[in-house]
């Protein structure tokens, strides 16, 4: 299951492409919405993958700064060593 992101540009879609591509993160989120099927109050359910996806929305986020913080030194590092 890929969730589909509203209203994004498409370098935030490019940037994403990775994880929506991994299928242990793939794996894991579809066994941890089948967990969620067992709360029997929907709007306990919701909240918890509400909680979850924004949990996940701000690792998202730490690992694409990191990957161009990453990026932008490799690319510093080149520039110097020309």
């Amino acid at each position: 299951m890929i969730l589909k992101r509203e209203n994004t540009n498409d370098k935030i879609q490019n940037d994403l492409d990775w994880k929506e591509k991994n299928k242990k993160y793939l794996s894991h989120l579809q066994k941890f919405l089948d967990a969620t099927d067992s709360i029997e109050k929907e709007d306990i359910k919701n909240n918890v993958i509400a909680q979850m996806l924004k949990c996940d929305n701000i690792l998202t986020q730490a690992a694409l700064k990191e990957i161009q913080k990453y990026k932008l030194k490799m690319y510093n590092k080149n520039e110097k060593s020309t």
